[in-house]
């Protein structure tokens, strides 16, 4: 009996070994820190990328939290200051840019200021971002009575039941929680995803892009992917929500591994063998599996190897220059399965670029918070 629970208790951190020892020593050409710095020092010299023309877009942001995390994980100085004086430059001659608090794709700005707060303590920075987690639930006086039928029961007065809502609400509403400690920015944040989990994900463990189109969109769902993980990194063992948050991300990573693909990548349409491989969402779904082995929740064994070859099928499409190639563009829904397979490709688009960083940092992080 003795003999056993030895041999077992042996067995548990070797088999979790086998899965982080899949996310470490990659050929010439993958290794996560100089592909991550090829993609960040590109963004210094980045172009701002517009929401509506006249605001700082989530793409944009996204991509700047990525390069000021592989900053600090790298301890590039030269980067972080690169990223501080871009800050800086926004914040005074560019204050034009700075998103509006009145919807959930410009809330989530407030992200960006807040993790710059965690790291340097400078409180100019937590009085810009803490507001905009904030005014996702004050509800504004000219709210529709939908909105505030929201707000009655709860939930953001933002909510729309789209699925990339769920990493928009979810990273500005775990920033505020780590630059403040206050749980309430965690509870509210979890209660959304379970809605949007009973609500729209599927018996699969996927989403559609929208109720009325039928259609597993990849970046869709990635966002749902990485809005998971950013939860459940910061979910306190003992929240009363976690449960359903990791059951709904479990499902969802069981599925996304029958469906890779031979090149370690997911389909624009995840289910669809002759639709074409889609960077963004794949790297979506990377990092949420490369977090998955190496917090513990994913089987090692079984998603290692899976994590791995995402990563090895990402780093193909990286140029010399940092840019990522075969990013879908922006899309909105449209009940048209040949709109998926027709939207344009672009190279160096940020809706690509910040995921990408967010593997890069996964992989160079430890396995804790």
């Amino acid at each position: 009996m003795i003999k056993n629970v030895f041999l077992f208790l042996l067995f548990l951190p070797f088999k979790f070994c086998i899965g982080q020892t899949e996310l470490t020593n990659f050929p010439a050409g993958a290794d996560p820190k100089e592909v991550g710095y090829r993609i960040a020092h590109r963004f210094i010299t980045g172009k701002h990328m517009l929401h509506a023309g006249k605001w700082i877009s989530y793409p944009e942001t996204f991509y700047w939290t990525g390069v000021v995390n592989y900053a600090h994980l790298t301890g590039d100085q030269q980067l972080t200051q690169a990223m501080k004086d871009r800050f800086s430059k926004l914040t005074s001659v560019e204050q034009n840019l700075l998103p509006i608090k009145n919807h959930v794709d410009l809330n989530m700005f407030g992200s960006l200021p807040l993790r710059f707060y965690q790291l340097t303590k400078d409180k100019s920075y937590l009085d810009l971002g803490l507001p905009y987690a904030d005014t996702q639930w004050e509800v504004p006086q000219n709210a529709s009575q939908a909105e505030k039928d929201w707000a009655q029961k709860g939930y953001s007065w933002q909510t729309r039941l789209w699925i990339d809502d769920m990493y928009m609400i979810t990273i500005v509403q775990v920033a505020a929680f780590r630059a403040t400690g206050d749980p309430k920015y965690l509870d509210r944040a979890a209660k959304e995803m379970v809605l949007y989990l009973d609500d729209l994900q599927r018996p699969n463990g996927l989403f559609y892009h929208a109720p009325d189109v039928p259609y597993y969109w990849g970046r869709g769902n990635g966002w749902m992917a990485a809005g998971m993980t950013e939860l459940l990194r910061m979910l306190p063992r003992d929240h009363r929500d976690r449960p359903r948050i990791l059951k709904g991300y479990l499902k969802m990573m069981k599925s996304l591994k029958k469906y890779q693909s031979k090149n370690g990548l997911w389909n624009q349409l995840i289910d669809q063998q002759d639709c074409w491989a889609e960077t963004s969402g794949s790297a979506m779904f990377a990092y949420a599996m490369i977090s998955g082995v190496k917090q513990g929740w994913l089987n090692s064994k079984q998603y290692g190897a899976v994590a791995r070859n995402a990563w090895l099928g990402l780093t193909k499409y990286v140029d010399d220059k940092g840019a990522v190639s075969d990013v879908c563009v922006g899309t909105n829904k449209k009940n048209d399965k040949q709109y998926y397979y027709d939207r344009p490709r672009h190279t160096g688009d940020y809706h690509g670029q910040a995921p990408y960083l967010w593997c890069v940092n996964a992989l160079l992080e430890d396995g804790g918070k």
